[in-house]
């Protein structure tokens, strides 16, 4: 049996964490024994998190407790030990900060076989692409999450191109229970509200489509460090009539409910790698309104010029939301397509068989 060491930045629930997730439960346990290592502390609230997942499938989970930086000789430490005792064959690794400091930990204890899960094309913090260069000689395989950013981490992370091999996310698609006339004229965003998610602009643009839409609503599903500026962004640009109808909800465990319930999902983003939540919309059968950044176009494969704008262009993001929200044939034929394309190219099953042919070449 091979041993295996999954090692991520935190287990709050997340796109990469969702995935890495999936993939520890799924792999055949005759064949695998994995363990999981989070850099951070347990989750403040574990409900919110992939502890529970992992704990009903009798997977160790080791927290690193690293707060900031500052922890990193630590927790660097801490891994070391961790991984001595529990000898792994592989070493797979999530984000950015598991990258650097699992490698570095994986290649002291002499472990042979080290990938790294390339999650998004990171065009915030650029100097994370200088130390994922530099540590990056140690790895066997960088394993981007979409063709789009394996070519980032080609020609702007300069990784080289032999190291590199996609494999997409994946989901499983559910029998929908819900007719299209039990669903609500609402139009969501789901995800973390932070700078990357492109929500500030996109608020900009609900008077130009919401005020169209008398009797539909927008709601913003999350938390995160953005949310104050977002109510101010919302205070000030959006008038009552449009303002009340734009809800916060908060984080919710019930994503696959409120997707089925919906209309319309809005991703304004201004980088990604391959948004789960797009999956998640396209499996229920969903349209969706993305802008053009990483992943998305595999994903909606031949439909994406009908549901895509240029980030930041305002006019066009409301021309697709009202498109869609107008034509209802037109938006059930793409949320069908969208659930063909998933469970043509994006089935789980699809994702494990191709680790395990990774893990056991």
């Amino acid at each position: 049996m091979l041993k295996l060491a999954f090692c991520i930045t935190e287990l709050n629930i997340g796109g990469a964490e969702r995935a890495m997730c999936e993939l520890a439960v799924r792999l055949d346990k005759t064949c695998f024994s994995v363990t999981v290592y989070s850099l951070q502390a347990p989750p403040d609230c574990q409900s919110k998190s992939c502890v529970p997942i992992l704990e009903a499938a009798e997977i160790p989970v080791r927290f690193l407790n690293m707060r900031g930086l500052l922890s990193f000789p630590t927790g660097f430490l801490r891994l070391r030990k961790l991984l001595k005792e529990q000898q792994p064959s592989i070493f797979l690794s999530y984000l950015f900060h598991a990258n650097v400091l699992g490698r570095l930990a994986a290649r002291s204890v002499g472990i042979k076989h080290i990938f790294s899960g390339i999650r998004v094309a990171e065009k915030k913090e650029t100097w994370h692409l200088f130390f994922d260069r530099w540590t990056n000689q140690w790895v066997e395989k960088n394993i981007c999450v979409s063709r789009s950013v394996a070519e980032f981490t080609e020609t702007v992370g300069r990784l080289a191109k032999e190291k590199m091999m996609v494999i997409p996310n994946g989901i499983d698609v559910i029998p929908i229970s819900k007719t299209p006339e039990e669903k609500s004229n609402r139009v969501i965003f789901v995800g973390r509200l932070t700078y990357q998610k492109g929500l500030d602009w996109f608020l900009e643009t609900t008077p130009n489509w919401l005020e169209q839409l008398s009797e539909w609503e927008c709601w913003i599903v999350g938390d995160g460090e953005e949310r104050n500026r977002l109510m101010n962004i919302l205070n000030s640009k959006c008038y009552d009539a449009v303002r009340n109808r734009i809800k916060f909800s908060g984080w919710r465990s019930d994503i696959l409910e409120i997707l089925v319930t919906s209309k319309i999902l809005v991703l304004p983003s201004r980088w990604e790698g391959m948004p789960n939540i797009v999956l998640q919309a396209m499996s229920v059968g969903l349209p969706v309104v993305a802008t053009e950044v990483e992943g998305i176009s595999e994903l909606l494969g031949e439909n994406a010029a009908a549901q895509t704008c240029r980030f930041g262009d305002r006019k066009a993001m409301a021309e697709r939301i009202l498109t869609l929200a107008a034509d209802s044939d037109l938006a059930e034929q793409l949320g069908n397509r969208n659930r063909e394309q998933v469970q043509k190219f994006f089935s789980m099953d699809t994702v494990v068989r191709r680790y395990t042919e990774l893990f056991i070449q």
